[in-house]
């Protein structure tokens, strides 16, 4: 049997980490909210804006000239990995990174990568790793805000436009529900990809663009970018309040599994130890009767 004192330690110390992740839950769930509200009304709007604009560039062939769009071969990759900036939220951050890894081992193996990480554990990941990463924005998650998301954006999007980088791509989880969170790897530019030709044949959206089609390529459109780009990071931000929210309440329900655990084998024990008094009790009267 065990040590009575070592089992009422252990009940004691799991008791002490079951407080913790009741309170961490309990923190992740109202953060969640918050973030959920967010991400919902920021999705349609998001979506919508992104299919239009898709179809117009698609629909337009080559007659609207938006820098963003233009296609060309692919030798300079940035990859956008979201992550947490702490632990203790499942398989939140290690599923992103393999899909990243995947990204960068296989797809876009052999061209010019450079690593943007949106998060603490992407930058310490990948930073010792031997990849081009960039520090500047991985701090974003403290403070989740439309100005802070535009300048990442802008970056990005200058670093198209300039020839910096042929490609932007973006690795996250995507928010379903507080138990699920799917990774999802979107290209953020070029926009538009192109169709293939039969595909663009069935294009029958007749657009008409007001006020014109240069208001479209200077204002609209990397309005646009930006507010896809900062979905992205909405939809990263609350999956990782659900992943943790989840996480934590299985921890507390293994605390408590525990607890029934410890707690049965520390009446047993107790009982022994009593049980053991006794024999020696008794031995010691039968042996004084015997005297």
């Amino acid at each position: 049997m065990a040590n009575l004192k070592e089992v009422k330690q252990r009940i004691t110390s799991v008791s002490s980490t079951q407080q913790i992740t009741k309170a961490m839950k309990m923190v992740a769930a109202a953060k969640l909210r918050k973030a959920q509200d967010k991400i919902l009304k920021m999705r349609p709007y998001s979506q919508k804006l992104t299919t239009i604009l898709n179809d117009v560039v698609a629909a337009m062939g080559g007659e609207l000239d938006i820098a963003y769009a233009e296609q060309r071969p692919v030798e300079n990759v940035l990859v956008v990995p979201m992550t947490s900036d702490k632990g203790l939220c499942g398989a939140f951050n290690s599923n992103v990174m393999k899909a990243t890894n995947y990204l960068l081992e296989n797809q876009y193996k052999g061209k010019n990568i450079t690593v943007l990480p949106l998060g603490k554990k992407s930058f310490e990941f990948y930073s010792k790793r031997g990849y081009q990463v960039l520090s500047d924005y991985y701090g974003i998650f403290t403070d989740v805000n439309f100005e802070s998301v535009r300048e990442i954006a802008l970056y990005a999007m200058d670093g198209f436009t300039s020839g910096k980088y042929d490609k932007v791509v973006m690795v996250y989880n995507h928010f379903r529900n507080v138990a699920t969170q799917e990774i999802t790897v979107e290209q953020f530019l070029p926009m538009g990809a192109p169709a293939g030709v039969e595909e663009q044949n069935k294009l029958t959206q007749d657009y008409i663009l007001e006020p014109s089609k240069e208001y479209i390529i200077e204002d609209l459109v990397p309005s646009a970018l930006k507010t896809q780009f900062y979905k992205a990071v909405l939809e990263s931000n609350a999956s990782e309040h659900g992943a943790r929210m989840t996480s934590m309440d299985k921890a507390t329900e293994n605390a408590n599994e525990l607890l029934k655990e410890l707690k049965l084998l520390y009446n047993r024990s107790r009982q022994a130890a009593i049980t053991n008094e006794i024999l020696e009790i008794v031995a010691g009267a039968n042996a004084l009767e015997g005297q």
